[in-house]
């Protein structure tokens, strides 16, 4: 009867082990401002320019892998590393506050950890 009970309450136990992930992973980003928006993406708001985050975010996306593209009009920096293919996205909100957006996936699998390593570095750089 115990075993039973238990192997019915597995799968609510790894639904809710599985829910808590993005907010762990947000919660060491929250430092930098950072949060998990979807299972592949760290974004945060910063009030530092968008030209020296522009310059910090195409500098690391060069160091860390092949350049496929880049807009700094659209705000856009596409990149393949062995870690897999990484965008980076800026977004103005107002004249001192930018909003930063990384995105990475590994197979067509999201890939957190090289998202929220991009996004940290991305922010120190730009300091």
């Amino acid at each position: 009867m115990r075993k039973i009970f238990a192997l019915a309450l597995f799968p609510f136990i790894l639904v809710g082990i599985s829910g808590c992930v993005p907010l762990i992973i947000g919660g060491a980003v929250g430092a930098l401002g950072g949060y998990a928006v979807s299972r592949d993406t760290i974004q945060g708001d910063t009030d530092k320019s968008y030209d020296r985050l522009w310059n910090a975010a195409a500098s690391i996306s060069k160091v860390r892998g092949e350049l496929k593209s880049e807009d700094s009009i659209k705000g856009l920096i596409q990149f393949d590393s062995d870690d897999g293919r990484v965008w980076i996205r800026l977004i103005r909100i107002t004249q001192s506050t930018t909003r930063l957006r990384v995105s990475a996936r590994k197979h067509r699998l999201p890939n957190l950890t090289l998202a929220q390593d991009i996004f940290v570095r991305v922010m120190e750089a730009a300091k």
